[in-house]
C-alpha cells in the first residue's frame, strides 16, 4: 500500500501490513500448533504419560539413569517446545522424585530440552518459524534476497548454533561428572540429603479443575511412543511431498527436503498423524470418540499462548522490513565496520540474547533479527554462522529470562518456584552462553582462513575444559557434598 505518514496511514499499515499479514503468512503453522495441541491432550488423556512414569520408576535405578532418561525424553518430543514441555514434566516427576532430584534440577533439565532442541530439529515448529522468516525476504526488485530455501538455510546453520548444541553437551557432562554448582548444588545437596525436592504443595497441585477427567488407567507406554514417532514420520513425509510437488517428482531427495515449504509440509504431515493417532486410540478402546473429541478444544486453548507470540513477532518482522532497518543496518556495518566483519556473530549473539531475554520471546526476537542479519550476511561466507549466532542468541536470551513462555512452562511441568527455576539455571545457561560467545569469536576469525569449521570442535573442548575448572572450585565450597 502507498506510504502515508499520518496517524490513519500509520494505523492502516501496522495492521494491514503488519498485523493481518502476519496472520495470513502465518496459517500454516497455526494449523501445526493447534494440531500439536490436540495431539499433546489426547496422549495426556489416555494416560500415556503416567503409563511412562510407571515403567521408568521400575527401570531406571540411579540418579543419572534419571537425569539422562529426562534428556532422552526431551530430545525425543523435538517437534515443539510446548509439546517437551507439557509433556516431560508430568512424566519423568515421579522418576526424579524416587532419586531425590530436586524439582528445580528437573525444571532445569525440561527448559534444557525445550526450545535448545527445537532449535536444532528441521521438523519442528520453530524450523518453520525461521523457514518463513527468512523465505520471505526480498531484494529492492522483489527477487528472492537468497538463492536457497528458508529450511535449507535453517540445515546448513545447525552445526555452527553453538548454543543449542553445548546446552546439550552441557546436560550431559553434568550428569557424567556427577556434579552442580550455583543454587543448583544448594538445591541438590538438601534433595539428597534431607530429601527436600522444593515441589510445589502437593495437594494444591492435585485439586481437579473443574470439570477435568481423570486420565485413563488402560495407558501404556506404547501409547506415548507410537504417536510421537507416527508425528514425526507423518511430518517427514509431509515436507518431502510439498517439495517433490514444487521442483517434480523426478527430483532428488535432498532437493526435495530443501526446496519444501515447512508452513505448507508440517500442517500436511500432522493432519495425517492426527487421523492416524484418533483412529489408533479409539481402536485400543483407550478413549472413545466423545473422549477424543473432547480434546480438540483443550488442544487449541493450550496453543493459544504460541499463536498470540508467533502472530506478534511475524507483525513486528513485517514492521521492520516495512521501515528499512535491514537496509540501514546493513549499510551501518559495511560502511564503518567493515574491518570488524569476522566479529559480528558474536556481536549478534550478544544483541540477539539481550533482546529475547527483555522480551521473553526466541520467535519475536529472529523474527525482528533474521530481516537485518540476512541482508548483512547475504554475500558473505559468514552467512551460516551469522544466522545461527541470532538463532542461538534468541535461544539464549529467552532461555534466561523470567518472562519466557518456556521458563514459566517448565517451572509449571516440574511443579517447582518459578523463581527457584530461574535462579537455578541462570548460572548454568550464562556458563554456555560465555563459551558459545566465544566459540562465535573463534567461527568469525577462522572463517578469514577458511576453517571455520575446527570452531565446532573447539567449542566442545572448551565448554569441557571450563566445567573441569567449575567443578574445582565447587568441590571446595561445598565439599564432597556437591560432586557425587
Amino acid at each position: 500500500m502507498a506510504s502515508d505518514a499520518s496517524f490513519t496511514g500509520t494505523m492502516d499499515t501496522m495492521i494491514e501490513d503488519g498485523l493481518i499479514a502476519a496472520i495470513a503468512d502465518s496459517a500454516g503453522i497455526f494449523l501445526f500448533l493447534v494440531i500439536l495441541g490436540i495431539i499433546v491432550a489426547l496422549v495426556n488423556r489416555a494416560g500415556a504419560s503416567q503409563a511412562f512414569g510407571r515403567w521408568a520408576e521400575t527401570h531406571i535405578r540411579s540418579r543419572v539413569g534419571a537425569i539422562l532418561a529426562t534428556f532422552l525424553l526431551g530430545v525425543l518430543i523435538f517437534i515443539d517446545d510446548y509439546f517437551n514441555c507439557l509433556t516431560v514434566g508430568s512424566v519423568m516427576s515421579p522418576v526424579t522424585d524416587s532419586h531425590r532430584i530436586s524439582r528445580a534440577k528437573l525444571a532445569f533439565l525440561i527448559d534444557a530440552t525445550a526450545a535448545p532442541v527445537c532449535m536444532i530439529a528441521p521438523i519442528s515448529s520453530w524450523a518453520a518459524a525461521v523457514s518463513g522468516s527468512v523465505s520471505s525476504l526480498q531484494n529492492a526488485d522483489g527477487s528472492p534476497m537468497l538463492d536457497m530455501s528458508g529450511i535449507e538455510l535453517f540445515v546448513r546453520a545447525i552445526p555452527y548454533n553453538f548454543y543449542s548444541l553445548l546446552t546439550l553437551a552441557f546436560i550431559l557432562l553434568l550428569a557424567f561428572m556427577g556434579f552442580d554448582y550455583g543454587k543448583m548444588a544448594d538445591f541438590e545437596i538438601r534433595a539428597k540429603s534431607k530429601g527436600e525436592l522444593g515441589a510445589l504443595d502437593e495437594t494444591v497441585q492435585a485439586e481437579p479443575q473443574s470439570g477435568e477427567p481423570a486420565p485413563s488407567a488402560n495407558g501404556r507406554v506404547i501409547d506415548l511412543i507410537l504417536p510421537v514417532i507416527v508425528l514425526i514420520v507423518a511430518c517427514v513425509i509431509g515436507l518431502l511431498y510439498v517439495g517433490y510437488r514444487s521442483l517434480g517428482w523426478d527430483a532428488g531427495f535432498i532437493d526435495a527436503f530443501s526446496e519444501t515449504d515447512a508452513y505448507v509440509g508440517l500442517p500436511w504431515g500432522s493432519i495425517i498423524a492426527l487421523i492416524l493417532i484418533m483412529a489408533y486410540l479409539i481402536g485400543r478402546k483407550i478413549l472413545t470418540f466423545q473422549n477424543v473429541m473432547e480434546c480438540v478444544p483443550k488442544g487449541f486453548i493450550a496453543m493459544v499462548p504460541a499463536i498470540t507470540i508467533l502472530t506478534l513477532a511475524t507483525a513486528l518482522k513485517n514492521v521492520t522490513t516495512i521501515l528499512g532497518a535491514g537496509a540501514v543496518v546493513k549499510d551501518l556495518v559495511r560502511g564503518s565496520a567493515a574491518a570488524f566483519t569476522c566479529f559480528l556473530p558474536a556481536i549478534v549473539f550478544l544483541v540477539a540474547c539481550l533482546l529475547a531475554f527483555a522480551t521473553g520471546t526466541s520467535w519475536g526476537t529472529f523474527g525482528i533479527l533474521i530481516p537485518i542479519v540476512v541482508p548483512i550476511f547475504v554475500d558473505s561466507p559468514l552467512l551460516f554462522i551469522g544466522i545461527s549466532a541470532c538463532l542461538a542468541g534468541a535461544v539464549c536470551g529467552d532461555h534466561c529470562s523470567p518472562i519466557s513462555d518456556t521458563t514459566i512452562m517448565s517451572s509449571a511441568g516440574a511443579r517447582c518456584n518459578h523463581l527457584d527455576h530461574v535462579e537455578t539455571q541462570l548460572p548454568y545457561a550464562v556458563t554456555v552462553a560465555a563459551v558459545s560467545f566465544v566459540s562465535f569469536l573463534l567461527a568469525g576469525v577462522f572463517s578469514l582462513i577458511g576453517i571455520e569449521w575446527l570452531s565446532i570442535p573447539l567449542s566442545f573442548l572448551l565448554l569441557f575444559a571450563t566445567l573441569l575448572v567449575i567443578k574445582h572450585f565447587a568441590r571446595r565450597r561445598h565439599g564432597s557434598s556437591a560432586a557425587e
